[in-house]
């Protein structure tokens, strides 16, 4: 379903990611429509939209839900033989999301990482998990069908960039005991350590600016080859 919006009431920070630029701009206040990237299933809370601007222009203000990475990596990693506990799954969805901003120019997940003491968490899907503790997570992240109200496993279905994408990153990452993936997380001047050790009166929810990901992690050597 198609709905007329402006950018102004975005949820987003009333920021987008605008292509070809590669530059992060505010948007403009032009009317817009909002289109998921497949309107046959479109309450799939794991899906993507994009947006068309009135100019023609196309601009990602939404990413996917992190339960729906989450999901693809728990599934990648089962079948390459690689248990992930909760600690560890944080670290590589983050990850996901860093190399998503570097190398597609796009967010990835689209709600906000928070800093905690272990690195960036999604809250929503450390209490998905929370139940495993330590332990490597057997089951898959759900969501309530609004049809019926019952739980379901959350599906995904990524662009072949975002799919090729996500094999690089959760291919290096989930190879990583999670002790170094959450060093990796706290790297000194990063997006983590900013927001931990921030200097101002407050930093509600401890949120990790994306503009902060994407200015330390430009910088940052890919540690993966990307396809």
């Amino acid at each position: 379903m198609l709905a007329d919006v402006r950018f102004r009431e975005f949820s987003y920070r009333q920021r987008a990611w605008e292509k070809p630029s590669r530059c992060l701009r505010y948007a403009s206040c032009l009317p817009a429509i909002t289109i998921p990237l497949d309107p046959l299933t479109a309450t799939d809370c794991s899906l993507a939209r994009l947006t068309i601007r009135t100019d023609g222009e196309r601009v990602m203000i939404d990413g996917y839900d992190g339960r729906a990475i989450a999901n693809f990596t728990l599934d990648f990693c089962e079948g390459n033989s690689r248990p992930v506990t909760n600690l560890a799954l944080q670290k590589i969805v983050y990850f996901c999301h860093v190399w998503s901003l570097i190398e597609l120019d796009r967010p990835l997940v689209r709600h906000g990482f928070e800093a905690w003491e272990y690195g960036p968490v999604l809250p929503y899907l450390y209490h998905e998990f929370k139940s495993y503790d330590h332990l490597p997570i057997v089951g898959r992240a759900t969501r309530i069908d609004p049809a019926d109200g019952q739980r379901r496993i959350v599906r995904y279905n990524f662009d072949i960039q975002t799919e090729s994408l996500l094999s690089e990153v959760v291919g290096f990452y989930s190879r990583l005991p999670a002790g170094e993936l959450v060093t990796l997380s706290h790297a000194k001047g990063g997006p983590w350590h900013a927001a931990w050790n921030h200097g101002g009166i407050v930093n509600p929810g401890m949120k990790i600016d994306n503009f902060k990901i994407q200015e330390f992690y430009s910088k940052v050597r890919c540690p993966f080859s990307v396809q």
